[in-house]
């Protein structure tokens, strides 16, 4: 394989992996900001009207920006009752296949949600809730996470195409 495919793959899965580890403990910050929510509904029997909305933004970047840890440790959904018992070399060729189909998804969701990030920014739109916060922060959190995936997607693939000639990396 080129070194520079080398390279892309080992930069890449370093840093998805790091950030993938990172964001695990997101899910304590989301039970936080509910658990305060249920706190202060019972002690001060004032609701924060923040909570949930904050609560949707955490759960948005714990499950796009973690996304590309889960693509890289295979942990997405496969049909395993027929991909376990195949060999090597044609679980690559159908990850290739799958992997093709992926990186276009993700890149029309790219697409996307950078035009609605860069209309939110331009119009400084606002949340339609009682709290009103910005909106192009939680629409920036989530394209980093599809680009991330994206990012992650292709190593996959010269991975694939690397077990397909017989290389690994």
């Amino acid at each position: 394989m080129p070194t520079i495919a080398v390279t892309y793959v080992r930069v890449v899965d370093r840093f998805n992996y790091l950030v993938g580890r990172v964001m695990m403990y997101g899910i304590f910050v989301l039970m936080a900001v509910l658990m305060w929510s249920t706190f202060s509904k019972q002690a001060f029997i004032i609701p924060s009207y923040w909570t949930l909305e904050v609560a949707q933004y955490v759960l948005v970047a714990y499950y796009l920006v973690g996304g590309a840890y889960s693509i890289q440790l295979g942990a997405n959904v496969r049909m395993d009752l027929f991909y376990e018992n195949w060999t090597t070399r044609k679980k690559a060729w159908v990850d290739s296949f799958t992997i093709f189909m992926l990186i276009f998804y993700l890149g029309v969701m790219l697409y996307g949600g950078l035009d609605s990030m860069m209309y939110s920014i331009k119009t400084q739109q606002h949340s339609a809730s009682l709290w009103r916060p910005l909106i192009w922060p939680v629409k920036a959190v989530m394209c980093t996470g599809i680009a991330m995936m994206l990012l992650q997607a292709i190593s996959e693939l010269i991975k694939d195409v690397a077990t397909l000639r017989g290389k690994t990396i």
